[in-house]
């Protein structure tokens, strides 16, 4: 059996991840699970699931589960704080770990569980966004799998050839470039005069995925496939200008891989991250997955169209951020953060959020980042000033 550790075990992925293993019980051990501060949540799952380890990052809630699991009769260890992600992230009986944590919370289990050559089912854009060169580093000094789990990411990966090495770069296998598919979003044909007044409610109700408030924003304002641009580029050992974005409203071609010779192979499906999940948690095998089989018949077309930048800045960022190198990436990262949870609390219009994002980008200047901290650092002084921009 493989020993699994979720980071992130009550959101969207985390219950997705569960929800496949459910169906292969005789597969997995889950070892460990956590949250942040959803007690109700994760004291479902402990009774469930019968981990030995739970871990509430916030330290008042840690307190209730362990009162909660002590009434149950439960057995289940908790533990508290990032420490605490970090224990259960390097455990080892623990095989893999599914780094499903949403925003830079989830970098430094995820940077832990690298370091001690886990195989890492990565839902945590963060991770790499914030700390590519060290990230990837860590994965090549220990030996570390890492397979994506964005359903973009999981069918580039898919579409390439098993003979592909991180070391070895695309065009050393026949690639020309990656075509990342975006949906669009709730808002990829409002008027943009009437784009400032959307509220939160409008720009969490994304058309085709059930995904998180945060992730939901960043779909509507693109930043989303922004950072997976990014993400793309650590993973594949590419440079943005070999990924291109492209909207598909029907999410059912989750990206595409071209090749030299003018092929071009996608990976089709029904928009269900338990599909990505299934296959990283048996790669290089197959299980079931849960997800209806794909009827292109009832889909009847599929439709594609060139991204329009006035009404997406936040991808021009996100590629120009790409661009510059250093720490510029963790630098929109946290004053993507802070603008979107601005305007989730209401105290920012949808538009100001990539206004803020440059502003910010302007006042922080990015650079080399030898080691964690400076990172850290940047992050830190980029949502102090991110702040101030946003009243």
């Amino acid at each position: 059996m493989t020993g699994i550790t979720i980071l992130g075990a009550t959101g969207t992925i985390g219950l997705n991840t569960l929800n496949v293993i459910s169906q292969h019980r005789e597969k997995f051990d889950v070892i460990a699970l956590t949250a942040h501060n959803n007690v109700d949540g994760l004291l479902a799952q402990c009774l469930e699931w019968s981990p030995r380890y739970a871990v509430m990052v916030n330290p008042h809630a840690a307190q209730q589960l362990e009162l909660a699991l002590q009434q149950a009769h439960s057995s289940v260890q908790v533990l508290t704080g990032v420490e605490g992600l970090m224990q259960v992230a390097t455990l080892p009986e623990v095989q893999a770990v599914m780094a499903a944590i949403v925003g830079s919370a989830g970098l430094l289990p995820t940077l832990a569980a690298a370091t001690v050559g886990k195989r890492i089912l990565l839902a945590n854009k963060e991770a790499l966004v914030m700390s590519g060169q060290l990230f990837m580093d860590a994965i090549h000094q220990s030996g570390a799998e890492l397979l994506p789990i964005d359903s973009e990411h999981n069918a580039i990966f898919q579409c390439l050839p098993l003979t592909f090495r991180r070391t070895q770069g695309l065009e050393e296998v026949g690639v020309k470039r990656i075509l990342l598919t975006a949906s669009g979003g709730p808002f990829r044909t409002y008027p943009l005069a009437k784009l400032e007044s959307v509220t939160p409610e409008q720009a969490v109700a994304h058309p085709n995925w059930k995904m998180g408030r945060k992730i939901s924003v960043d779909s509507a304002t693109m930043m989303n496939k922004g950072l997976e641009v990014i993400e793309a580029c650590w993973l594949f050992a590419t440079t943005p200008n070999q990924v291109e974005v492209v909207i598909h409203p029907q999410s059912i071609i989750h990206s595409m891989v071209e090749y030299l010779d003018g092929s071009v192979l996608a990976q089709l499906g029904n928009p269900d991250m338990r599909t990505p999940i299934a296959h990283a948690l048996a790669w290089p095998k197959r299980i079931t997955s849960g997800v209806p089989s794909l009827d292109l018949t009832q889909i009847a077309k599929l439709e594609f169209e060139p991204i329009d930048m006035t009404r997406f800045p936040c991808l021009r960022l996100a590629y120009q951020a790409m661009q510059a190198g250093g720490t510029a990436t963790a630098i929109l990262n946290a004053a993507n953060e802070i603008a979107v949870q601005a305007f989730l609390e209401k105290r920012l219009q949808f538009t100001a959020i990539p206004e803020v994002i440059e502003k910010t980008l302007s006042a922080v200047t990015g650079r080399h980042a030898s080691h964690l901290g400076m990172i850290l650092e940047d992050d830190a002084h980029a949502r102090e000033v991110a702040s101030n921009f946003t009243g």
